[in-house]
């Protein structure tokens, strides 16, 4: 598969990831870029960054303001002169207190953002892809997706969440041309920890010793870009983390026993 001449929207583009993404899809020239988060100075920011700056377009947006998606989508489709091709779910927030601790607000404010947020965008998008008979959604999910791990729960509740909704959706829409990939990464070295909700819902404004020793953004984007091209279903980005995945289908009891001595600092 060729992303050549493809419209790309990524959402989450400010920073990290979705950043690096930005500036590797660039570089390989004739696409056209949408990128989206809040902050439109750091948007520009990233834009400057990319190969054909011309051709990138920025669209701030607050990914959880669900009855804003239809505007949104348009609005891109607008700005790039162009349907989307293909959407790059990026956008999400972490969490990082004990279930016990956290009020029920933040699990709502994790699942807006990280869920409901995702689901709306790609409800806006569907008719359009549907109806040319293509589309591409690609879904950063996360380990966690597979794994649920101390002090993450409501960010493991969010990402399991995006699995069944995107696994049920490709069977939907497989003969439709919609495509689905759905991107599991480990540790990645961003600022996601020290953005990550504490329990009184405020960021936790520190690092995390295994996110710190994560992989580089620019990696994890080359190895989304290139399952982007082929289409995959499914893709692990990490390092010694993504064993997890494989313990829970073939060793769980392995796995819950690892999970109870895992370090959360």
């Amino acid at each position: 598969m060729t992303l050549r001449d493809k419209t790309i929207w990524i959402t989450g583009a400010s920073a990290g990831i979705g950043e690096a993404l930005a500036i590797e899809l660039a570089a390989r020239r004739d696409v056209t870029l949408v990128l989206s988060a809040r902050r439109i100075e750091e948007l520009e920011r990233v834009r400057a960054l990319c190969a054909d700056p011309w051709r990138v377009f920025v669209l701030p947006m607050d990914v959880a303001d669900t009855a804003a998606a239809e505007k949104n989508a348009a609005r891109a489709a607008e700005l790039a002169g162009a349907p989307i091709d293909v959407m790059v779910h990026n956008a999400g927030i972490g969490q990082r207190s004990l279930a016990k601790d956290t009020a029920l607000s933040e699990d709502r404010r994790v699942m807006e953002l990280n869920y409901f947020g995702v689901v709306a965008l790609t409800k806006a998008l569907l008719p359009s892809m549907i109806e040319r008979r293509r589309g591409h959604f690609v879904v950063v999910s996360s380990v966690v997706g597979y794994v649920g791990t101390p002090y993450r729960t409501a960010y493991a509740a969010s990402k399991h969440a995006l699995h069944g909704f995107f696994e049920g959706l490709r069977a939907e829409v497989f003969a439709d041309g919609v495509a689905i990939t759905m991107v599991c990464p480990g540790f990645v070295r961003t600022e996601i920890a020290k953005k990550a909700l504490a329990a009184a819902g405020n960021p936790e404004a520190k690092g995390h010793t295994a996110t710190e020793g994560g992989i580089e953004p620019e990696a994890c984007a080359r190895s989304i870009a290139k399952a982007m091209e082929r289409e995959a279903r499914e893709v692990y980005v990490g390092q010694k983390e993504i064993a997890g995945i494989y313990l829970r289908r073939y060793a769980p009891g392995l796995l819950a026993q690892v999970l109870r001595r895992v370090k959360t600092t």
